[in-house]
């Protein structure tokens, strides 16, 4: 009884109660007296209404950095940036990518109107440059990205033909060949930049070569349907160049890869391994390695039905029976021609692929593009180390060294997803590679490169450790996607330190969390949003871009209420007082 002889509930009861109660219920019951606000904060009421209320898995541990359950729990409802505070208008077609500058205070945008624009990023992001690339016979701007210093910015576009140039307020660099354009292109170091070339060797056999390209020089002769990348300067930094003067051709060649079926190298980036051993979170990789294999290994050979020896004298004596039996009619082939030359081709390359120089511990970067083997559709994930002495332009060029069995350089890791590929997206620390992809059906075989298997409409995001080489696994489905194979486009994503976020055709962008696996957030367009990105300063600020030619900024609830929160008024003395001094 308390002194006005009113029964007391005991705090057990209580507790039971608020077990039934919704999270804002317990946060109003808790505002009726002192005994009921600290039942209200029992760290077992909130473990409660955590797992509850987010349908987390309870094997599920409470997030490494977390101080409590209600203060978790209020990570997760006020600090996600699902509040949109502002909608960009200012493109005439489809966004389709967005960047953020490393120090957050700028972030460009790619569209089908066939403009780079840099925006500036306050509290109300405005405008700040709009680079037209039509006069540079350009289709549309697909992909930009800043370097470490944000001094540059590469943009990737596809490009028609021979151009005109023009002057901006940003003055253009360089102009680089990039082929196919969805290679996209990406920074190695603050004044280089990675650039694609495919040349046909077959029908469905051909190689991508890849190249070190120098910002600060002109590529020379851009053909006709090859998707360029730009490197523009801000006004405040100067670097004069002739962009008419293409005759310099100041490039490495950095790798040489085959595709096999019709496939091609796409989607190039490149992770710094120098930041894995302090990740900004870590993810749980027990289990068995999943997905992920080495390449180099005996399997190859017994595929290739070659016996004991050295393996370039297995590759070319097997090679010559296999090919003296079909010349001379003493063998008849079963293949068809696609699958011939495939098989030719793979005979070839054993012979003439270069081994990796180094183990993956010496390497300071990697190389991550998509690719395939069994078909056009990107499958898999190929991973090569860049060494030290492969990074500056300076030194060998062209191939320079390389014995005429070294044709082919060979990929030091390979991750197949069994599904297309249709963006891929790294953590901050580096560490983890996200990967959007549509899984074919079950035990699906691939028997023509040119009809890959159909796809499903449930884009499942896959997380992969870098350091480990090993599949995290925890496999994310919220999001959708409903085009063929054929027609499959990217769909860009983005990860923070607690966040990832991507795009779906099913006019929503989607925030979940990285540690406990599940889906915060549903951002609503009206029409497919094609790219997402967090400010790399503030995780609670998103942008989404779509195809109804819309940005979106979207905020948190917390940061909203700040910048709402009406400003205190001045005391009246303090006032007369400023006016005194004036």
């Amino acid at each position: 009884m308390d002194e006005g002889g009113t029964p007391l509930l005991p705090d057990s009861l209580i507790y039971q109660i608020f077990l039934s109660l919704g999270p804002a219920d317990v946060l109003a019951a808790g505002l009726v007296c002192r005994r009921w606000q600290a039942v209200s904060r029992d760290e077992f009421l909130w473990r409660e209404q955590f797992y509850r209320y987010y349908q987390v898995a309870r094997d599920v541990p409470r997030h490494p950095a977390a101080t409590s359950w209600y203060e978790e729990f209020r990570r997760l409802y006020d600090t996600v940036p699902c509040v949109e505070v502002q909608t960009l208008k200012e493109h005439t077609d489809q966004v389709l990518h967005l960047s953020f500058s490393h120090s957050g205070y700028q972030f460009a945008s790619c569209s089908k109107d066939c403009t780079v624009k840099i925006w500036s990023n306050d509290l109300t992001i405005s405008l700040l440059h709009s680079a037209d690339m039509r006069p540079y016979n350009w289709s549309y701007t697909q992909f930009s990205q800043f370097n470490q210093d944000d001094s540059l910015l590469l943009a990737s576009g596809v490009f028609l033909g021979p151009h005109n140039s023009s002057s901006d307020n940003f003055a253009l660099l360089s102009r680089v060949r990039n082929k196919p354009y969805d290679v996209f292109g990406c920074w190695l170091t603050e004044t280089s930049l990675i650039s694609g070339n495919l040349h046909r060797i077959g029908d469905i056999t051909s190689c991508s070569v890849l190249w070190l390209n120098n910002a600060f020089q002109v590529r020379a002769r851009v053909p006709p349907a090859a998707a360029p990348s730009l490197a523009w300067c801000p006004p405040a930094v100067s670097h004069p160049q002739d962009v008419e003067s293409e005759n310099v051709n100041v490039v490495k060649r950095l790798f040489k890869i085959q595709n096999l079926n019709a496939s091609t190298i796409r989607t190039v980036m490149v992770a710094d391994c120098s930041r894995f051993d302090s990740p900004d979170l870590l993810l749980d990789a027990s289990g068995p390695p999943g997905r992920v294999f080495d390449l180099g290994s005996d399997s190859e050979d017994e595929a290739a039905g070659l016996g004991p020896g050295p393996a370039p004298a297995r590759t070319k004596e097997g090679l010559r029976r296999f090919l003296d039996g079909l010349l001379d009619g003493r063998a008849q082939s079963q293949l068809s021609e696609h699958a011939l030359e495939t098989r030719v081709a793979e005979l070839l390359a054993q012979g003439r692929t270069k081994p990796p120089e180094h183990s993956m511990a010496d390497a300071r970067k990697l190389l991550i593009f998509t690719t395939g083997c069994l078909t056009y559709s990107p499958h898999q994930i190929g991973i090569k180390q860049i060494l030290p002495h492969q990074m500056t332009t300076a030194g060998p060029v062209l191939g320079e060294g390389r014995g005429s069995d070294a044709f082919f350089d060979a990929l030091d890791h390979v991750i197949d997803v069994h599904g297309h590929i249709i963006g891929m997206g790294l953590s901050p620390d580096n560490r983890y590679l996200y990967v959007n992809s549509r899984a074919w059906p079950s035990g699906s075989v691939v028997a023509d490169p040119m009809q890959p298997p159909p796809i499903a409409e449930e884009i499942d995001l896959l997380v992969f450790d870098l350091k480990t080489m090993r599949e995290v696994k925890r496999a994310l489905r919220a999001h959708r996607a409903y085009t063929p194979n054929d027609e499959c486009f990217f769909i860009f994503l983005d990860v923070s330190r607690d966040f990832v976020a991507s795009g779906a055709e099913d006019r929503h962008g989607y925030i979940w969390d990285r540690h406990y696996n599940i889906c915060l957030a549903k951002l609503r367009h009206q029409d497919v949003v094609n790219s997402v990105v967090f400010s790399p300063q503030e995780q609670e600020l998103l942008l989404t871009a779509s195809d109804d030619a819309t940005i979106k900024a979207w905020r948190s609830p917390r940061t909203v209420r700040i910048h709402q929160a009406p400003r205190p008024r001045p005391h009246p003395f303090l006032s007369w007082f400023a006016s005194q001094r004036r």
